[in-house]
């Protein structure tokens, strides 16, 4: 399993803050961002996005409707290991 140690982290686009993806072997995958923009970034915290085919997807167990944010890094390693064994 792929777990947050895994993430390669890079300078966000946008200039501020930390941006990862990791696509996993069942075409699903995630992004996770920390800017002082992102939900739980003032805070140092996680946020993260599920996607498939390079489309964010809100409709599943981990996104529930939206990004998840306020995340520590084990809470981004059990989100990912979710991920992972969708179907």
């Amino acid at each position: 399993m792929i777990t947050f140690n895994d993430l390669e982290f890079k300078p966000h686009p946008m200039g501020v803050g930390i941006l990862a993806r990791a696509e996993f072997d069942n075409e699903w995958g995630v992004t996770v961002v920390k800017t002082p923009y992102t939900y739980g970034g003032d805070r140092d915290l996680y946020e993260l996005a599920v996607w498939k085919d390079g489309t964010i997807h809100y409709d599943n167990e981990v996104a529930n409707g939206d990004v998840v944010g306020y995340l520590e890094e084990n809470d981004v390693t059990e989100a990912m290991i979710k991920v992972q064994n969708y179907k």
